[in-house]
């Protein structure tokens, strides 16, 4: 059974989870759509920079999260000025760093989506008489959308289980930042907490799990929908 307070760590990184997705989602299809489109000086190093934090040691990642959003930071001090807010030790800094780190493997699998379109479907759309916009709200935006729910989940399973750049950045404070990977690292420091680590690493384990099978379920979709989308978009 759960304990009240262990009911809370779950509702708490079931919220971090999704409110870093929310962050990530528009920026990531940005980039991905970039990274699989454009042509131009410099993609070479937005691509290394954009998977910079899946090499990065998370600790160096929550540490640049802190010069860049801290009290004295440049991020930091533009939010409380136009705001008021801020995200030290906050679960909104929470969500930032899980944000930041589910970044890359959304943007990936949303490339890869992306990339896999028929770029013939969306010239025959353009010889219609569709403009740009029109083709990619009607034909490649639908083409990609199995990859950029397969990339959303994949996120969401990687915020689940993010700990270090949030512990670096916004501490372990319980009811506020203390998401599970965090409880559980905690509860193994206490005497007699092995109980509940086993909890906790059970509903983790169940939540990533869960959202790492519907990621591989979409995914599969993006590879056998093609033939059916097209039908449809045409």
């Amino acid at each position: 059974m759960l304990s009240p307070e262990e009911w809370g760590i779950i509702a708490l990184s079931l919220k971090v989870s999704c409110v870093a997705v929310l962050v990530a989602l528009p920026a990531a299809f940005a980039l991905a759509f970039v990274l699989a489109r454009a042509r131009f000086p410099g993609k070479i190093l937005l691509d290394a920079l954009v998977h910079l934090p899946l090499v990065l040691p998370p600790v160096v990642t929550g540490w640049l999260l802190l010069l860049a959003f801290g009290a004295n930071g440049p991020a930091g001090k533009l939010l409380d000025r136009l705001f008021g807010v801020t995200l030290l030790f906050r679960w909104t800094g929470a969500a930032v760093a899980a944000a930041v780190m589910a970044l890359p493997l959304m943007v990936r699998a949303m490339r890869l989506s992306i990339e896999a379109v028929d770029r013939r479907l969306e010239g025959a759309a353009r010889t219609l008489g569709a403009g740009a916009w029109r083709t990619f709200a009607q034909i490649t935006l639908p083409l990609a959308m199995p990859g950029v729910m397969a990339g959303a989940v994949l996120g969401f399973a990687r915020s689940i289980g993010e700990f270090g750049a949030t512990i670096t950045f916004v501490s372990n404070i319980p009811g506020e930042t203390q998401t599970l990977p965090i409880a559980i690292y905690a509860a193994l420091q206490m005497p007699g907490g092995d109980a509940t680590v086993l909890r906790l690493a059970m509903v983790s384990v169940a939540l990533s799990l869960a959202a790492l099978i519907a990621s591989e379920l979409l995914a599969r979709r993006m590879g056998h929908a093609p033939a059916d989308d097209r039908r449809h978009v045409l």
